[in-house]
């Protein structure tokens, strides 16, 4: 290194001298061995200190002529041939880049050409035969832009020369679709190309099928692109599983592979898609490699017979990847992506999934280019990752996470997974049980004492609600829908303990969680962290004990500009110091659209904050207009999975639908506040505490309470103004509730602790009656004291025991009831307040 460095300084010298300029603009004659000392210094310190300067001298004796500021001055000149150095490397690989880029341009600007003329051909075919009943069908087969590709038979595929030729013919229609003019491909909405831009996105709305095309410039060799592609269920998050049934080498140096594919279905809505295709790998003569694929007829591979209800046979026609080598390194890559998916067998409000090529495109298409320039990036070292993660094992547990949400979701019978009946008769609420035995074959194993892992799950439309505003919220509020004590019960599968939801120990959470990024992706769409809720003892004795719990979270589609792209939210409970290989439990949220914007969203990254907009009303849902432009409908699912012992089956399957039904209530009441619509999802009636109708109940609560008690039951400094009382009462640490004066008395208000006391949301309060709460002595001790509430306005209850709606045990010190009335009337009873003092979960 030493003599690198020296040859390196050796610049316009004769001999072994090196001039420098100083300070004063005079050279400097350096040594070699001078040179060679500095280089050391050099790459142990290139901005070494004035101390360090003159602790040079005094160590290097060959050094001792040389002044303090002339060594300062090399230091300096030095760090600047670095620079330029490292700036005339970055600009070369710039240059290399774009002349690739410009080229790539330049014959996308052909093919558009060509396909411009095919059309006025067509144009003028069409209209000489305009009247001729022939004229209407009889299309020239070499302007035909339609494409429909018959399947191959078995039959054909019987021996190697029928391969060889269907695999011929395969690669010849694919090469029509990536470079010529087979399919009229339009520009993908919202992806202009440009200099910043990921590559060039088409997709086409006139051919069979869905359709979606890319192409870009990517920082890998043709081979190794080649194997990472080919290795699809480690990009493609939609593919369950890929198996080579059979390979044998073509004639012309390629290989030609039959394969038998199962993608997931993204709802619970529909069934999942398998593919039996013949895939072929070849290398043209200009150098190029190419992977092409396409779907043959008759029964071929299939599932087995337990999960053959739970798959639909689609049709891939020609389609696959050209790869070719730059001048420089890199690659040019083309993809097409051309799918029918048979939409025809799925319910109506989802076809626009099986029917739409931006949904193939962001899914399939985009996706693969994204992960090899990923790739790229993490091989060149441009992308660092927290944490001290190696890349590769973030994208393995991006992984695990992805594929056990998606076999939670499918629940597929040759996993294990069976429905179970649900007792009231609700089917809202999907609920699926596997047993231990069939969870030592997954990757996904967590340590259990017995029994398995159920999942419940739900569907459900949104209309007006943009899915990357819904996910950024659930992400970033998880307090507003989220259970702590739920956490923690799926957090003990960890360390083989549980225990019914209902019997946990007195912990609570505090409502702060911290997020620490794990790494993301070059475009930001998918984000990998680890989330710490903090939590703390109720119980003076466990004080100082830590409470706190760690998930694993993935999100992805939170760019509010892609079009057709699905957002989602998955996390699982980890340890704090969690392995490398550690087992995961996955559970969360995906949202997929399933209309396009007409418009961008100008809210980019808007922080939500439900404080200021605690529930549905005239006012919450206007955002200040910033998503006035969003108009559509999604898709959204929901699946949590819970492990369980066997004698706790039920207990569990239970909570379970009820926490599903509670996070759904929670999720509407988010979706109605961040709609931009008055035409959103209808989630009943109910009462917005932003609304003049809450802050005057509000002012009847505490202006009652002070009539009846003879103190106030806030502070004199919260009650200055209408919406500053409104907060500090939602805000109260006792949870302060309302209920109706019916024949069945039903809660109407609670704060925020009120709801958090009841598990419920302002949205499912309204269907809680009053005595479902209290246990036999709580509802006694009430009865006993209504008439005295109703004669004095006011009574005390003692100290008892109450129940959530999710049935856990809750105990209060004590609790006060007063009636509410109405502005300066006393005679008119608008409800009933309670009051739980010092509450705990037992």
């Amino acid at each position: 290194m030493a003599m690198v460095a020296q040859q390196h300084h050796r610049e316009n010298s004769g001999g072994s001298l090196s001039k420098h300029l100083d300070a004063a603009g005079k050279y400097v004659r350096y040594t070699a061995e001078q040179v060679e000392a500095l280089e050391r210094v050099y790459v142990e310190c290139p901005k070494p200190s004035s101390l360090r300067r003159q602790q040079l001298i005094r160590e290097c004796p060959i050094l001792s002529n040389i002044e303090p500021k002339q060594i300062k001055v090399w230091f300096q000149n030095r760090r600047c041939r670095e620079k330029q150095r490292k700036e005339s490397t970055r600009l070369q690989s710039v240059n290399r880049k774009l002349n690739a880029m410009n080229k790539l341009l330049m014959e996308e600007n052909d093919r558009l050409q060509k396909q411009v003329s095919q059309l006025v051909c067509e144009n003028g075919f069409m209209k000489q035969h305009l009247h001729s009943a022939t004229g209407a069908t009889a299309v020239d087969a070499s302007c035909e832009s339609a494409v429909t590709t018959p399947r191959h038979s078995l039959g054909d595929a019987s021996n190697p020369a029928g391969l060889l030729s269907i695999a011929e013919e395969t690669l010849a229609e694919f090469l029509s679709k990536a470079t010529g003019t087979a399919v009229d491909w339009v520009q993908m909405p919202g992806m202009k190309p440009g200099p910043g831009s990921v590559g060039i996105f088409a997709i086409s709305q006139s051919c069979s099928g869905v359709a979606a095309r890319a192409c870009g410039l990517v920082g890998l060799e043709p081979t190794k692109i080649a194997e990472i592609l080919k290795d699809r269920p480690s990009w493609f998050r939609d593919c369950r599983s890929l198996e080579v049934f059979t390979m044998f080498p073509a004639g012309n140096g390629g290989t030609i592979e039959m394969l038998y594919t199962q993608t997931y279905a993204p709802t619970t809505l529909a069934p999942a898609r398998d593919f039996w295709t013949l895939r072929y790998t070849t290398t043209l003569e200009n150098g190029s490699l190419v992977i092409c694929e396409r779907s043959l007829s008759g029964t071929g591979a299939g599932p087995n017979a337990a999960a053959a209800s739970q798959f639909v046979r689609a049709e891939m026609l020609p389609s696959g990847y050209l790869i070719r080598p730059c001048d420089g390194g890199g690659s040019i890559i083309h993809i097409v992506d051309h799918l029918n998916l048979e939409a025809w067998n799925v319910p109506e409000v989802l076809r626009p999934l099986y029917e739409s090529s931006k949904v193939v495109a962001q899914r399939t298409t985009i996706a693969a280019l994204k992960y090899i320039r990923q790739i790229a990036q993490e091989t060149s070292g441009e992308v660092v990752y927290g944490l001290g993660r190696q890349p590769a094992v973030l994208r393995t547990f991006s992984q695990k996470l992805s594929r056990g949400f998606n076999d939670a979701i499918n629940g597929f019978n040759d996993d294990g997974w069976s429905l179970l009946n649900c007792n009231d008769n609700a089917e809202d609420v999907i609920i699926a049980v596997t047993s231990a035995k069939n969870l030592t074959s997954s990757s996904n194993t967590i340590p259990m004492l017995g029994g398995g892992i159920l999942c419940a799950k739900a569907s459900m439309l949104l209309q007006n609600v943009p899915p990357a505003v819904l996910v950024r919220f659930l992400r970033e509020h998880r307090s507003e829908w989220a259970d702590f004590n739920v956490d923690a019960y799926a957090a003990a599968s960890l360390k083989s303990t549980y225990a019914y939801p209902g019997m946990r120990d007195h912990t609570r959470f505090t409502g702060s969680q911290i997020i620490m990024p794990l790494g993301q992706t070059i475009e930001l769409e998918e984000m990998l962290e680890v989330i710490r809720l903090e939590g703390h003892s109720l119980s003076h004795e466990d004080a100082f004990m830590p409470r706190d719990i760690h998930l694993l979270q993935l999100c992805t589609g939170i760019d509010e500009s892609a079009i057709g792209a699905c957002s989602e939210l998955v996390f699982a409970p980890i340890d704090e110091m969690f392995p490398d290989d550690a087992q995961l439990l996955p559970s969360g949220f995906r949202i997929i659209p399933l209309d396009s914007k007409p418009d961008s969203l100008t809210s980019h990254h808007k922080t939500l904050d439900l404080t200021s907009s605690l529930e549905v009303g005239p006012t919450a849902g206007n955002n200040d207009g910033k998503n006035a432009a969003y108009s559509g409908r999604s898709i959204l699912t929901i699946a949590f999975q819970f492990p369980f012992e066997s004698n706790l089956q039920d207990n569990v399957a239970t909570m379970a639908r009820q926490y599903v039904r509670s996070v759904v209530s929670s999720v509407q009441r988010v979706a109605m506040a961040i709609s931009p619509s008055e035409t959103g999802p209808v989630v009943g009636p109910k009462i917005s505490p932003v609304s003049p109708e809450a802050l005057t109940l509000a002012h009847w609560i505490c202006q009652s309470y002070s009539y009846y008690v003879g103190s106030e039951l806030l502070r004199s400094t919260d009650s200055a103004s209408g919406e500053g009382l409104l907060k500090s009462l939602w805000q109260h640490q006792d949870a302060i509730l309302c209920c109706s004066l019916k024949a069945v008395p039903v809660f109407t208000f609670a704060n925020q602790a009120g709801l958090d006391m009841l598990e419920t949301t302002l949205v499912s309060l309204q269907d809680i009656p009053l005595e479902k709460i209290f246990d036999d002595c709580g509802r006694k001790s009430l009865f006993s004291e209504f008439a005295k509430i109703m004669q004095q306005g006011f009574a005390q209850l003692p100290g008892g025991i109450c129940m959530s709606i999710m049935g856990r045990h809750i105990s209060y010190e004590q609790a006060f009831v007063w009636k509410v009335f109405a502005a300066e009337d006393e005679t008119t009873v608008h409800c009933l307040a309670f009051s739980f003092v010092n509450w705990s979960f037992v």
